[in-house]
């Protein structure tokens, strides 16, 4: 049996990780790893592009862009399963629910990444899915009707 209990594999946002065999609620799956900088040496990295930074206070910031630091391919959604939080310094990810086979590993990045980075119209998570595909449905049903008004008013 491998010794975590999930997989890098191919999402709908790039690379997300993905459960191999049901996990616990409560468990605790990965630690953000990565060299601790300060603000000032992490809004210099974020301005060359750096997407791996997680502020762990208004002084610190952990940069986790190393390969070895699994929980980089955590990805972001409106609906998790999972969560983060801080134990002095060092950050991990638990899960909020039991979690089955296949399905994809997710916490909340928070509110100031969502619109400043990904930007609401452009998250991919599953839950906002839902939301543009229903909303567009009901878009589609609205034209329909609005055009089947005018075909009837030009039959008059």
């Amino acid at each position: 049996m491998p010794r975590r209990p999930f997989r890098v594999g191919r999402s709908n946002t790039g690379l997300g990780l993905f459960a191999t065999r049901p996990i616990r609620k409560r468990t605790r799956i990965a630690e953000y790893k990565g060299r601790k900088v300060n603000t000032k040496e992490a809004n210099r990295l974020e301005a060359r592009g750096n997407l791996y930074l997680y502020e762990i206070n208004s002084r610190w910031t952990i940069d986790g862009t190393p390969r070895s630091n699994i929980a980089r391919y955590f990805n972001h959604s409106c609906n998790p399963n999972a969560e983060v939080y801080d134990v002095k310094h060092r950050v991990f990810i638990r899960t909020l629910r039991n979690i089955k086979p296949g399905e994809e590993i997710t916490y909340n990045y928070g509110v100031d990444y969502l619109k400043n980075v990904i930007g609401r119209s452009n998250c991919q998570c599953g839950r906002c899915r839902r939301r543009r595909a229903r909303k567009a449905r009901e878009r589609r049903a609205l034209d329909k009707r609005r055009q089947a008004r005018l075909a009837r008013k030009r039959r008059l």
